[in-house]
């Protein structure tokens, strides 16, 4: 499975959800996408809260998944390739310095 096909598979389970809806409760846009990717970033974060300690593979699994379904949802409503603009970044940080590197 690529980023194209886990974007309609999201897509798919967006719309049965009824978010594309003109009155749904969780609209689909920049705004609360970009907001709602946040909120699931910080709560990876909340797992690493107390100090070094093992993690439990699922909880981190499941959050991650959170943080790239809203991330695809962003994309997609945003009309970009996620997976080109990943490998145009990526070309973009091989001709990259960064300041330790300068030295």
């Amino acid at each position: 499975m690529n980023i194209e096909d886990l974007t309609k598979r999201m897509n798919e389970f967006v719309k049965d959800k009824g978010w594309y809806d003109k009155n749904s409760p969780r609209p689909q846009t920049q705004r609360n996408l970009s907001l709602s990717l946040h909120l699931e970033t910080s709560e990876i974060l909340e797992l690493f809260q107390w100090g070094e300690r093992e993690i439990p593979k699922p909880a981190l699994a499941g959050e991650l998944a959170d943080v790239a379904l809203y991330l695809l949802q962003l994309a997609s409503v945003s009309d970009i390739d996620l997976e080109d603009a990943i490998l145009r970044k990526l070309q973009e940080n091989y001709h990259r310095t960064w300041p330790e590197e300068r030295g």
